[in-house]
Protein backbone atom coordinates (compact mmCIF):
# COMPACT_ATOMS: atom_id res chain seq x y z
CA UNK A 1 0.00 0.00 0.00
CA UNK A 2 1.20 3.57 -0.65
CA UNK A 3 2.22 5.52 2.43
CA UNK A 4 -0.82 7.61 3.34
CA UNK A 5 -0.51 11.39 3.53
CA UNK A 6 -3.84 12.14 5.23
CA UNK A 7 -5.33 11.29 8.62
CA UNK A 8 -8.17 9.51 6.83
CA UNK A 9 -5.69 7.29 4.98
CA UNK A 10 -4.47 5.94 8.33
CA UNK A 11 -8.01 4.75 9.08
CA UNK A 12 -8.23 3.11 5.66
CA UNK A 13 -4.91 1.34 6.21
CA UNK A 14 -5.97 0.13 9.65
CA UNK A 15 -9.29 -1.20 8.33
CA UNK A 16 -7.51 -2.91 5.43
CA UNK A 17 -4.95 -4.54 7.74
CA UNK A 18 -7.65 -5.75 10.13
CA UNK A 19 -9.70 -7.24 7.28
CA UNK A 20 -6.67 -9.11 5.93
CA UNK A 21 -5.76 -10.49 9.37
CA UNK A 22 -9.33 -11.70 9.90
CA UNK A 23 -9.47 -13.20 6.41
CA UNK A 24 -6.15 -14.98 6.93
CA UNK A 25 -7.29 -16.37 10.28
CA UNK A 26 -10.49 -17.64 8.67
CA UNK A 27 -8.48 -19.17 5.85
CA UNK A 28 -6.22 -21.01 8.28
CA UNK A 29 -9.27 -22.52 10.04
CA UNK A 30 -10.87 -23.55 6.73
CA UNK A 31 -7.64 -25.02 5.37
CA UNK A 32 -7.16 -26.89 8.64
CA UNK A 33 -10.67 -28.38 8.48
CA UNK A 34 -10.15 -29.43 4.85
CA UNK A 35 -6.87 -31.20 5.67
CA UNK A 36 -8.39 -32.77 8.78
CA UNK A 37 -11.33 -34.12 6.75
CA UNK A 38 -8.97 -35.44 4.06
CA UNK A 39 -6.77 -37.16 6.64
CA UNK A 40 -9.35 -38.69 8.99
CA UNK A 41 -12.52 -39.10 6.90
CA UNK A 42 -11.23 -40.68 3.72
CA UNK A 43 -12.16 -44.17 2.60
CA UNK A 44 -10.20 -46.92 4.34
CA UNK A 45 -8.28 -49.48 2.32
CA UNK A 46 -9.59 -52.39 4.37
CA UNK A 47 -13.23 -51.31 3.88
CA UNK A 48 -13.45 -49.32 0.62
CA UNK A 49 -17.26 -49.50 0.45
CA UNK A 50 -17.83 -48.14 3.93
CA UNK A 51 -18.62 -44.45 4.16
CA UNK A 52 -16.97 -42.34 6.85
CA UNK A 53 -19.18 -41.08 9.70
CA UNK A 54 -21.73 -38.56 8.39
CA UNK A 55 -22.78 -35.32 10.10
CA UNK A 56 -25.90 -34.47 8.12
CA UNK A 57 -28.84 -33.07 10.10
CA UNK A 58 -26.55 -32.33 13.03
CA UNK A 59 -28.36 -29.38 14.57
CA UNK A 60 -25.50 -28.03 16.75
CA UNK A 61 -23.09 -28.01 13.79
CA UNK A 62 -25.65 -26.35 11.48
CA UNK A 63 -26.30 -23.67 14.13
CA UNK A 64 -22.54 -23.14 14.41
CA UNK A 65 -22.23 -22.80 10.60
CA UNK A 66 -24.95 -20.13 10.68
CA UNK A 67 -24.05 -18.16 13.79
CA UNK A 68 -20.28 -17.84 13.19
CA UNK A 69 -20.59 -16.22 9.71
CA UNK A 70 -23.28 -13.85 11.03
CA UNK A 71 -20.96 -12.75 13.84
CA UNK A 72 -18.06 -12.30 11.40
CA UNK A 73 -20.10 -10.24 8.94
CA UNK A 74 -21.50 -8.12 11.79
CA UNK A 75 -17.99 -7.34 13.04
CA UNK A 76 -16.82 -6.42 9.53
CA UNK A 77 -19.90 -4.24 9.05
CA UNK A 78 -19.38 -2.43 12.35
CA UNK A 79 -15.76 -1.47 11.72
CA UNK A 80 -16.41 -0.59 8.08
CA UNK A 81 -19.41 1.59 8.94
CA UNK A 82 -17.52 3.28 11.79
CA UNK A 83 -14.50 4.16 9.67
CA UNK A 84 -16.54 5.11 6.60
CA UNK A 85 -18.56 7.57 8.68
CA UNK A 86 -15.35 9.24 9.83
CA UNK A 87 -13.71 9.22 6.40
CA UNK A 88 -16.75 10.72 4.66
CA UNK A 89 -17.47 13.36 7.31
CA UNK A 90 -17.58 16.92 5.94
CA UNK A 91 -17.66 19.65 8.57
CA UNK A 92 -17.86 22.64 6.22
CA UNK A 93 -15.26 24.48 8.31
CA UNK A 94 -12.10 23.49 6.42
CA UNK A 95 -9.92 26.57 5.82
CA UNK A 96 -8.95 25.34 2.34
CA UNK A 97 -11.69 24.54 -0.17
CA UNK A 98 -10.98 23.02 -3.56
CA UNK A 99 -13.47 22.81 -6.42
CA UNK A 100 -12.52 19.94 -8.71
CA UNK A 101 -13.86 19.87 -12.27
CA UNK A 102 -13.19 16.64 -14.12
CA UNK A 103 -13.81 16.91 -17.85
CA UNK A 104 -12.85 15.07 -21.02
CA UNK A 105 -9.91 14.79 -20.60
CA UNK A 106 -8.22 16.69 -17.79
CA UNK A 107 -8.83 18.49 -14.50
CA UNK A 108 -9.47 22.01 -13.28
CA UNK A 109 -8.70 22.97 -9.67
CA UNK A 110 -10.04 26.13 -8.06
CA UNK A 111 -8.63 26.67 -4.57
CA UNK A 112 -10.21 29.10 -2.11
CA UNK A 113 -8.29 30.22 0.97
CA UNK A 114 -8.88 33.27 3.17
CA UNK A 115 -10.93 35.01 0.50
CA UNK A 116 -8.36 34.41 -2.24
CA UNK A 117 -8.75 32.10 -5.23
CA UNK A 118 -6.14 30.22 -7.24
CA UNK A 119 -7.14 28.38 -10.41
CA UNK A 120 -5.20 25.67 -12.24
CA UNK A 121 -6.47 24.45 -15.61
CA UNK A 122 -5.26 21.32 -17.36
CA UNK A 123 -5.17 19.72 -20.81
CA UNK A 124 -4.56 16.05 -21.78
CA UNK A 125 -0.95 15.20 -20.96
CA UNK A 126 1.83 13.55 -22.90
CA UNK A 127 2.10 10.04 -21.43
CA UNK A 128 5.66 9.70 -22.70
CA UNK A 129 6.76 12.36 -20.22
CA UNK A 130 4.82 11.03 -17.23
CA UNK A 131 6.82 9.71 -14.27
CA UNK A 132 6.71 9.74 -10.48
CA UNK A 133 9.62 12.18 -10.43
CA UNK A 134 8.12 14.37 -13.15
CA UNK A 135 4.33 14.10 -12.92
CA UNK A 136 2.49 15.62 -15.88
CA UNK A 137 -0.83 17.40 -15.86
CA UNK A 138 -2.25 20.16 -13.65
CA UNK A 139 -0.82 20.39 -10.15
CA UNK A 140 -2.92 21.04 -7.05
CA UNK A 141 -0.95 22.73 -4.28
CA UNK A 142 -2.12 22.13 -0.68
CA UNK A 143 -0.70 22.95 2.76
CA UNK A 144 0.51 20.25 5.13
CA UNK A 145 -1.27 19.76 8.45
CA UNK A 146 -4.48 21.40 7.25
CA UNK A 147 -8.11 20.50 6.66
CA UNK A 148 -9.10 20.54 2.98
CA UNK A 149 -12.62 20.22 1.58
CA UNK A 150 -13.13 18.96 -1.97
CA UNK A 151 -16.22 19.57 -4.09
CA UNK A 152 -16.39 17.45 -7.25
CA UNK A 153 -18.10 18.40 -10.51
CA UNK A 154 -18.27 17.08 -14.08
CA UNK A 155 -19.81 18.76 -17.17
CA UNK A 156 -19.86 15.63 -19.33
CA UNK A 157 -19.48 12.02 -18.09
CA UNK A 158 -18.57 10.17 -14.90
CA UNK A 159 -14.94 10.54 -13.84
CA UNK A 160 -13.21 9.44 -10.63
CA UNK A 161 -10.86 11.60 -8.57
CA UNK A 162 -8.11 9.35 -7.24
CA UNK A 163 -4.90 10.13 -5.39
CA UNK A 164 -3.36 6.79 -4.35
CA UNK A 165 -1.49 8.47 -1.47
CA UNK A 166 -4.89 9.48 -0.02
CA UNK A 167 -5.93 5.77 -0.03
CA UNK A 168 -9.24 7.15 -1.26
CA UNK A 169 -11.09 7.94 -4.46
CA UNK A 170 -14.50 9.34 -5.23
CA UNK A 171 -16.54 9.39 -8.43
CA UNK A 172 -17.30 12.69 -10.13
CA UNK A 173 -20.89 12.67 -11.39
CA UNK A 174 -22.36 15.14 -13.92
CA UNK A 175 -25.22 17.14 -12.45
CA UNK A 176 -24.42 16.25 -8.82
CA UNK A 177 -23.74 19.45 -6.88
CA UNK A 178 -23.20 18.09 -3.35
CA UNK A 179 -20.45 15.58 -4.07
CA UNK A 180 -17.92 16.38 -1.34
CA UNK A 181 -15.29 14.88 0.91
CA UNK A 182 -12.79 16.26 3.39
CA UNK A 183 -9.25 15.34 4.37
CA UNK A 184 -6.62 16.49 6.82
CA UNK A 185 -3.15 16.39 5.34
CA UNK A 186 -0.23 15.09 7.39
CA UNK A 187 3.09 16.91 7.74
CA UNK A 188 4.63 15.07 4.80
CA UNK A 189 5.65 17.48 2.03
CA UNK A 190 6.02 15.99 -1.41
CA UNK A 191 4.45 15.51 -4.82
CA UNK A 192 1.89 12.73 -5.23
CA UNK A 193 0.42 11.53 -8.52
CA UNK A 194 -3.31 11.39 -9.20
CA UNK A 195 -5.46 10.11 -12.02
CA UNK A 196 -8.98 9.38 -13.18
CA UNK A 197 -10.08 5.91 -12.05
CA UNK A 198 -13.25 5.68 -14.18
CA UNK A 199 -13.12 4.83 -17.89
CA UNK A 200 -14.46 8.04 -19.42
CA UNK A 201 -13.53 8.04 -23.10
CA UNK A 202 -10.74 7.81 -25.62
CA UNK A 203 -8.20 9.90 -23.65
CA UNK A 204 -9.10 8.59 -20.21
CA UNK A 205 -5.49 7.46 -19.64
CA UNK A 206 -4.28 11.05 -20.11
CA UNK A 207 -6.32 12.42 -17.19
CA UNK A 208 -3.29 12.71 -14.95
CA UNK A 209 -2.54 15.29 -12.30
CA UNK A 210 -0.46 15.71 -9.16
CA UNK A 211 -0.93 17.00 -5.63
CA UNK A 212 1.92 18.96 -4.07
CA UNK A 213 1.95 19.24 -0.28
CA UNK A 214 3.98 22.19 0.98
CA UNK A 215 4.52 23.89 4.37
CA UNK A 216 1.92 26.51 5.34
CA UNK A 217 4.25 29.45 4.68
CA UNK A 218 5.00 28.23 1.16
CA UNK A 219 1.29 27.68 0.53
CA UNK A 220 0.52 31.23 1.65
CA UNK A 221 3.08 32.53 -0.85
CA UNK A 222 1.60 30.35 -3.58
CA UNK A 223 -1.92 31.61 -2.96
CA UNK A 224 -0.70 35.20 -2.88
CA UNK A 225 1.09 34.81 -6.21
CA UNK A 226 -1.74 32.92 -7.93
CA UNK A 227 -4.77 34.70 -6.47
CA UNK A 228 -7.18 35.84 -9.11
CA UNK A 229 -5.18 34.38 -12.01
CA UNK A 230 -5.35 31.21 -14.07
CA UNK A 231 -2.24 29.12 -14.64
Amino acid sequence: MPEGVTEQSLLTQSLWNGAWIAALATGIVVWGLILWACAFHRKKKNSPDRLPPQVRYNLPIEILYTVVPIIMVSVFFYFTSRDETTIMKVTGTAPVKVKVDGFQWSWRFTTEYQGKTAKVDGVPVDLAKQSVENPEGPQLVLPTGSEVEFELHSPDVIHSFWVPAFLFKQDVFPGQVHNKFQIKTLNRPGVFVGRCAELCGVDHSKMLFSVKLVPQTEFDQYIQSQAGSAQ
